[in-house]
């Protein structure tokens, strides 16, 4: 009977985030911040992207091994990076919904 009542739409639209409390910024406000997310997100890839040539080059080329746990330190931290970036938006919401 509780499914009668809603759609898939009702159950997404509630976890989507609405810019929480950027919601009121203008455009241009929230266009600047996807493109400061953007780069930021870009910026950790390439920091992943590197860590993983220095791993691969460290361990097979030089047969560095500091080298190569320095690659994936900085594997991790690039692809945390990413996930904390684009996770933002969201938890932004979460967050601003449970002190409203």
């Amino acid at each position: 009977m509780a499914a009668e009542k809603g759609d898939i739409n009702t159950i997404i639209g509630g976890i989507a985030p609405d810019w929480g409390p950027f919601g009121s910024l203008g455009n241009e406000a929230r266009v600047m911040i996807e493109v400061v997310m953007a780069v930021a997100i870009l910026l950790c890839l390439g920091i992943a992207i590197w860590g993983a040539a220095k791993q691969r080059i460290g361990a097979t080329a030089l047969r560095d091994t500091f080298s190569a746990e320095q690659g994936k330190g900085l594997i991790i931290a690039g692809l945390t990076g990413v996930f904390i970036i684009g996770s933002l938006g969201t938890l932004f919401t979460i967050v601003y919904g449970m002190a409203v």
